[in-house]
């Protein structure tokens, strides 16, 4: 395949999009194999048939590196509850939030997941996603989790995305543990993420670090455990209050620590020599009606990537929409658009342990997507507003 006539934005330069106008791009089975200005093209390209993009612009597909797309239920009750002042931390400690979710993803069917995930995954393709994680944790006994990872894998099986699913049994102490923490660790948790891993079904381990789920001890006996196994680790670090999620994340050379709200310079610092990325997750600090913004300048400081993601779930972000993300990362967060757009392409995959992903260049995946827009800024400019003209999956249109 031979695009041409096209702006691109590679995302290949530390900082900006890394634009290469009136551009073209080689794509050989699933692989880039050439991306340059359309005069440099080798003469050995000229000869295919060429598709010619009118000037639009070409980005990398974009990747939503933080969802809980497989659930049971919804929690629109809780959404009327805070709009009437109830915080998100009293509905939890009530017997709602993350446990009310439990409850329905237990009843559900694998089939009645598969296909309320579907709705979902459905409007992130149509957005020019390519790369999906998706994490359990709204099972939180073994064989809810399980069938919660089986469900993730087989959306990989009927749409054209890649998934990549992270076991998150440390999301919450279920009902039946109630006071507990420790036993469900030790009983549950953990030897539930023995039977994932032996079945495949894994490919990371994650755990919320929080006041009103596992503290530091807890979440590292989890990561002991993960990397017996050899499986990364990320934390949902640092959301509600400071208790030292990012801190132990960083010690464990995380893959990303997630919201981060209540990180501080020392926090940022920390990340920044570890190589974890900072996952960004505007879509809950505007649900919750957050009003502590994460470090992004200490951030920035201390050289740490950061992502962007929807952290599509039923309670705190009901969003499915990264373009949405991209213009809440700039307005809520302060991020310049071209920070936003590395945040979902970039350092998305790296947040996600991809190497071939994220960004246009040679031997990287041909996953792109084309806009109907002249320059990316606007990606992140218009709210409400879908400008996809087509995704290419595996270099297939």
């Amino acid at each position: 395949m031979l695009l041409t006539n096209a702006r691109i934005a590679t995302m290949t330069a530390p900082q900006g999009y890394g634009m290469i106008d009136d551009g073209a791009i080689v794509i050989d089975g699933a692989r880039i194999v050439w991306v340059g200005p359309q005069a440099d093209l080798p003469a050995e390209h000229t000869a295919q048939d060429a598709t010619d993009l009118g000037g639009r612009l070409v980005t990398p597909a974009l990747i939503d590196c933080h969802t809980h797309l497989v659930f049971g239920g919804n929690r629109a009750g809780e959404f009327e509850q805070r709009l009437e002042g109830v915080s998100y931390e009293q509905i939890a400690r009530s017997g709602g939030g993350i446990v009310s979710t439990v409850r329905a993803t237990r009843d559900a069917t694998p089939e009645a997941l598969l296909h309320a995930a579907l709705t979902r995954v459905d409007a992130m393709i149509a957005e020019g996603v390519s790369t999906i994680e998706v994490k359990s944790g709204y099972g939180l006994d073994r064989e809810s989790e399980l069938k919660m990872l089986r469900v993730a894998r087989q959306v990989a099986e009927v749409r054209p995305v890649t998934v990549r699913t992270t076991y998150l049994g440390a999301h919450a102490v279920p009902p039946e543990y109630a006071g507990d923490a420790d036993a469900y660790i030790v009983q549950v948790c953990i030897p539930t993420l023995h039977a994932a891993h032996a079945e495949g079904l894994v490919d990371a381990v994650d755990g919320f670090c929080e006041g009103i789920a596992f503290d530091t001890a807890q979440i590292t006996r989890v990561f002991d455990a993960a990397r017996a196994l050899g499986l990364p680790v990320k934390l949902h670090a640092e959301q509600l209050s400071n208790i030292g999620g990012t801190q132990l994340a960083a010690r464990y050379g995380a893959l990303s620590a997630d919201h981060v709200e209540y990180a501080n310079a020392a926090d940022a610092e920390a990340m920044g020599q570890a190589g974890s990325v900072a996952v960004l997750l505007p879509g809950a600090f505007y649900t919750l009606h957050e009003t502590q913004m994460p470090p992004v300048a200490a951030f920035r400081t201390a050289g740490v990537p950061m992502a962007v993601a929807t952290d599509c779930n039923p309670g705190s972000s009901p969003l499915a929409s990264p373009l949405l993300a991209l213009n809440m990362a700039c307005t809520l967060f302060r991020l310049t658009p071209a920070e936003a757009l590395a945040g979902l392409t970039r350092n998305a995959a790296r947040a996600l342990g991809l190497t071939d992903q994220g960004r246009i260049a040679p031997d990287m995946r041909a996953d792109l997507a084309v806009w109907d827009v002249s320059e990316p800024a606007e990606l992140a400019y218009r709210i409400g507003f879908n400008p996809l003209h087509s995704r290419i999956f595996g270099g297939t249109l």
